[in-house]
């Protein structure tokens, strides 16, 4: 009996694993935008991070599960513009999620 079997090509490849250290940012300069018509609205905050980012989101409101998405300039400066608007009786905490 005979058998007969192509070659397959298959390219190099790496495999591995590693580890390093997760450390956190830390945040300062934290301002607050009121709204113009009714100020005891948040309309939007800024804060600068110590290091760069690409991608930060905040909350104001410790019992919501919602972050607002904000845009980050000189991968430090970071804006945050709250839609809708976030009344200053229910702003009870500052949670900040930032990732390079």
């Amino acid at each position: 009996a005979y058998a007969f079997t192509a070659t397959n090509t298959v390219p190099d490849s790496s495999a591995g694993s590693g580890s390093g250290t997760i450390s956190g940012y830390t945040v300062s300069a934290i301002a607050y935008t009121l709204n113009a018509t009714t100020p005891s609205n948040i309309d939007s905050m800024t804060f600068t991070l110590n290091a760069n980012a690409t991608t930060a989101k905040a909350k104001v409101v410790s019992g919501s599960t919602t972050y607002t998405n904000c845009s980050i300039a000189g991968g430090v400066n970071v804006t945050c513009d709250f839609s809708p608007d976030i009344s200053i009786t229910t702003a009870d905490q500052l949670s900040v999620i930032a990732t390079s």
